[in-house]
């Protein structure tokens, strides 16, 4: 049996994997661009960093696994269920991670997550970023409603979020999973045509 849907899409099937996932210019020189293959070994290697092995759980094993992860983005993208850019210096250098996860076109709600290299930290890069995907997924792509969540012990994600103006939302009790057992998670949110 069929269903019948009562509202029409917020943004209909197909609309995001019919054209390639775009690269986002951010200020300060920064691009937002799909991974490549020779991404894999700065990709790898930032799981080596401390801060980001513990707020992030899900590592790759190899570069190799890296770039299968690059694969299972780009048939993300194509799926319509996420989108993963490497935060560069006007393309080139890596300096960190952002993401749409959990896509639901129908609705027009998608999940952000980021990660930044140490020689990144602390100058604006993260919120930088964050804003561009915002304003794109807002804006053109047609997103309605974007969140993320993060450790209420991350201060520094936290400081990103509201830089972006993801609004404090609420507060999700032992909802992850990190290196040093579960956390409460703080939950933000941007709408389209928040100031």
């Amino acid at each position: 049996m069929t269903s019948i849907l009562s509202t029409p899409p917020a943004i209909p099937a197909g609309t995001l994997a019919s054209r390639p996932q775009p690269s986002l210019p951010a200020a300060g020189g920064l691009l937002l661009r799909p991974w490549e293959a020779a991404d894999a070994a700065v990709f790898f290697a930032a799981y080596h960093d401390p801060e980001i092995r513990h707020w992030h759980t899900r590592q790759p094993a190899s570069e190799d696994q890296a770039r299968e992860w690059f694969d299972l983005y780009r048939q993300a993208w194509a799926e319509e269920t996420g989108a993963s850019w490497a935060v560069t210096r006007g393309g080139g250098e890596v300096l960190g991670r952002m993401a749409m996860g959990g896509m639901d076109l129908h609705d027009g709600v998608a999940g952000c997550s980021y990660w930044m290299l140490p020689a990144a930290r602390g100058a604006g890069v993260a919120s930088r970023a964050l804003t561009t995907l915002s304003v794109w997924a807002l804006g053109e792509a047609g997103f309605h409603r974007l969140y993320l969540d993060h450790s209420t012990r991350n201060n520094a994600s936290c400081r990103v979020a509201v830089k972006a103006r993801f609004l404090l939302e609420g507060t999700k009790r032992s909802d992850a999973v990190h290196s040093d057992g579960r956390h409460d998670m703080h939950l933000h949110a941007r709408i389209r045509g928040d100031e």
